[in-house]
Parts: C-alpha cells; sequence; structure tokens
C-alpha cells in the first residue's frame, strides 16, 4: 500500500532521486528516463481518455494501470535480488503482452488493409492516440538502450512495442474503423 503524506521530501534538489530498491541515482538516468517517459506516456492516455467513451475508454484506462506497473517494474533494477525484497517486487507479465495482442488482433479485424502511411490525425482521439503511440516508441528506445547497460524485465520491453501498435489500430478504429484515416500522399507539396 502506497501512502503519500508529504508531496516533496527534498531529497532530489541535489539531481538525484531513489529507485525502488532504495539505490540512488542521477535523475537523468537511462533508468529514469524509461520510467520517467513511462509515466509520461501514461499523463498523455489520460488526456486521450478526454475523447474515449465505452469501451475505448475501459481499455485506456487498463493501459493507464499498466503503466504504472511498468514503472514499478522499470524502477527497480537487479531483477536477481527480486527474492531477497521484503516485499515483492512488482514485474509486468506475459500476460499483459498477451491482453494487448489479444485486443489488436479484435480491433484489426474489421479495419481495411492499408494502402499507405497514415498522417497522425482524423478525429480528436484518433490524434491523442498517435500522440500516446510516438511517446510509447520513445519509452520503448529508452528501455531498450537501459537493457544495453543494465538488466531489465523482457516483458516490459515487450510490452511498450505491443502498446504502440495498440495505439496504432486504436487511432484507426478511432477514425471511424479507419474509414476516415489521413493517408500520406508522397510528394504531394512538390
Amino acid at each position: 500500500m502506497v501512502v503519500l503524506n508529504k508531496i516533496y521530501t527534498r531529497t532530489g534538489d541535489k539531481g538525484d532521486t531513489a529507485l525502488g530498491n532504495g539505490d540512488r541515482v542521477a535523475k537523468h538516468s537511462a533508468r529514469v528516463s524509461a520510467y520517467g517517459t513511462s509515466d509520461e506516456l501514461n499523463a498523455f492516455v489520460g488526456v486521450a481518455r478526454l475523447a474515449a467513451d465505452g469501451e475505448m475508454d475501459a481499455a485506456l484506462s487498463r493501459i493507464q494501470n499498466d503503466l504504472f506497473d511498468l514503472g514499478a517494474d522499470l524502477c527497480r533494477p537487479n531483477m536477481a535480488q527480486d527474492a531477497e525484497a521484503e516485499y515483492p517486487p512488482l514485474r509486468m507479465a506475459v500476460s499483459q503482452v498477451e491482453r494487448l495482442e489479444s485486443e489488436i488482433d479484435e480491433m484489426n479485424k474489421d479495419l481495411g488493409a492499408l494502402r499507405s502511411f497514415i498522417l497522425p490525425g482524423g478525429s480528436a482521439l484518433a490524434a491523442h492516440l498517435h500522440v500516446c503511440r510516438t511517446v510509447a516508441r520513445r519509452a520503448e528506445r529508452l528501455s531498450t538502450e537501459l537493457a544495453t547497460m543494465e538488466e531489465v524485465n523482457p516483458a516490459a520491453i515487450k510490452y511498450l512495442n505491443r502498446l504502440s501498435d495498440w495505439f496504432f489500430v486504436a487511432a484507426r478504429m478511432a477514425n471511424d474503423g479507419g474509414t476516415t484515416d489521413v493517408l500520406w500522399v508522397p510528394g504531394a507539396n512538390r
């Protein structure tokens, strides 16, 4: 259970922060950049939810919760020490990746085949979802970069990879099932 009685602590005033295991690192470290970007993505998902309703809103709510799980996973290094932790660390699970895949397949089954690249836009919801897609890709790039230096849960990286795909397909759904997607016209403005 998380209890936050005081929001500011002054412990980061010199540019460092505590990871989930208590280690202190620079706020600009690769690990903080990775989980900080997943937090940024979560905020963009919250903005997208302003334009969503029904099942799309429910799906985005699940994703927001998953993104907190992802942040908890990424902020705790050294998975080998998980068994020694006072509380079992929260790690992303393959089942979360599989849920995204199932949702992508369900959304994609009624979409027409793409014959062009899609420009970010269309409906307000689709535009927001495209922003989420690009921030998810950045979070993925930062996480894979981190994985070249330190241990990262492979399920966390897989989740981010599928999530950007999820946002792409969801944006098409938000554009009347892809019928109002904004298509790229190569060289149109030469």
